[in-house]
């Protein structure tokens, strides 16, 4: 989950500090929670503590453990699906089918990732296998990226189940692995690529949305996300016959990297926009009232005023959002500390703006280095680069109109994220995914991907009724 970018989006609309309705705060304590939330958190913490790490977990299990919670709710072993690559054991996941009624209406599929990033007991305050709820948070690995989506989908189907709810459009629900861990086994790519029509659907929703709070807890954005970079890293190498270091040589592989790098750092990929960088730049921008704001309205207005443009470029991540980046991430080389080295490396982590593939990029730094002495090779795995989503009105209009219902006059904006999510591979094939508000973050990102990553209790109760709603406000569509 994006939470970092949340809290950089947070700044952008400063304008709306304004918290959720006091009517849609009650029951996130412990002591007042209704009988529906409390058989939820036992779900959560069923999914929290699986250990779904890439080097002792195993999402299969996992996968087994919301299957059999399916099961016991009444919903047939014919519309639970649990899948595995044979090579994969530990990597399975989960595919579950809620039938509508409608022949016409393409399904909607809702996707959610349950693996975690590695988290070492001796470093954290806590076990962080375990939950544990303290001052209004509840702290695990996974509590928020993205198990407290993959588990409110899951009981979002068990609450249909039981309710025998009858949606006009089918609602499926997959919870993969691998998302990650880069060149580890994906179940999203997977399921894209050998399952297709089980995962078929008009639409998906995925993580990269949500909203992010101010320093004293309030909700002050929402986003929706449509459209991602791609991610692609370049090996950078120079290659020589090396010699003794008594006897230096012009042509010095450790120099040659070092050139080809300086015109990597001055180069700067030209300004682009889409739909939604276009329409983000405009709504976010006059929210914050300020310099930086008009700056973005301005360019919104007017792609080419480089005025605008050297006022936004300022902040780190406004200036990746317009343009393709490409920084040097490590370096290596050399082979003795007496020796001329006889090879130079350098891994080049780029993120593509779309439209752009990942050849297209390859060729484009080979033009900025200008040395065809320098290689240049992709690394794998390569990803798909997909154009963005629409910004659909089916899509959109009902989560703005429940950002309105819950979150009152706090915007609802587009956006597109310099990171990438598993809606990639979907995107790819044919079913535009986008990442939905409803949950929130702090400006401080609460630890995701870090120590003692935590997900506030008003949130996670609040967007799990959020999620709920918006699910079914796509089931049956006005």
């Amino acid at each position: 989950m994006s939470n970092w970018i949340r809290a950089i989006i947070s700044a952008l609309t400063a304008g709306a500090l304004l918290s959720a309705p006091m009517a849609l705060q009650a029951q996130t304590q412990a002591a007042e929670r209704r009988p529906d939330q409390l058989k939820f958190l036992d779900l959560y913490k069923e999914l929290v503590e699986t250990n779904t790490t890439l080097s002792s977990g195993s999402c299969t299990l996992a996968a087994q453990r919301m299957a059999a919670r399916l099961k016991a709710a009444g919903m047939p072993e014919s519309q639970i699906i649990l899948f595995a690559d044979p090579a994969y054991p530990k990597d399975g996941g989960l595919v579950a089918v809620y039938p509508g009624s409608s022949k016409k209406l393409k399904p909607l599929l809702a996707i959610a990732h349950i693996d975690v990033v590695e988290a070492k007991r001796e470093d954290w305050q806590r076990d962080p296998f375990k939950l544990v709820e303290e001052n209004g948070y509840f702290y695990a690995r996974g509590t928020a990226d993205d198990k407290a989506m993959a588990s409110v989908l899951v009981d979002t189907l068990i609450r249909f189940q039981q309710a025998h709810y009858k949606p006009a459009r089918t609602v499926k629900i997959a919870l993969t692995c691998g998302e990650e861990t880069n060149g580890a086994f994906n179940g999203a790519e997977w399921l894209a690529a050998n399952k297709r029509d089980l995962i078929d659907a008009a639409f998906a929703i995925n993580e990269g949305g949500g909203g992010t709070s101010d320093e004293t807890g309030k909700v002050v954005e929402q986003s929706i996300q449509v459209g991602e970079k791609v991610f692609a890293t370049y090996r950078f190498e120079t290659r020589n016959p090396g010699g003794h270091s008594s006897v230096p040589r012009p042509d010095n592989a450790i120099y040659q990297l070092s050139h080809a790098l300086d015109k990597l750092e001055a180069y700067e990929f030209p300004l682009e926009m889409s739909e939604t960088t276009r329409t983000y730049f405009r709504d976010a921008g006059k929210g914050r009232h300020d310099d930086l704001g008009n700056a973005m309205v301005a360019l919104a207005a007017d792609p080419a005023d480089k005025a605008a443009e050297a006022v936004v470029n300022q902040d780190p991540f406004l200036h990746s959002n317009l343009r393709t980046t490409c920084v040097a991430t490590m370096l290596d080389g050399g082979h003795a500390r007496n020796a001329l080295a006889q090879r130079a490396g350098a891994y080049v982590n780029c993120r593509i703006f779309p439209g752009h593939n990942v050849e297209e990029i390859g060729r484009d730094l080979a033009a900025v280095v200008d040395d065809p002495g320098v290689s240049i090779t992709v690394m794998p795995p390569l990803r798909p680069a997909p154009p963005a989503p629409p910004l659909d009105p089916k899509v959109i209009g009902p989560a703005s109109a429940l950002v309105t219902k819950y979150f009152p006059g706090v915007p609802l904006v587009p956006v597109m994220s310099n990171g990438y999510t598993d809606s990639t591979f979907l995107t790819a094939v044919g079913i535009p995914a986008y990442g939905v508000p409803g949950m929130w973050g702090s400006p401080e990102g609460d630890g995701v991907h870090g120590l003692n990553e935590r997900i506030s209790a008003q949130s996670l109760l609040v967007g799990r009724d959020f999620y709920y709603d918006l699910i079914k406000a796509y089931a049956n569509p006005k």
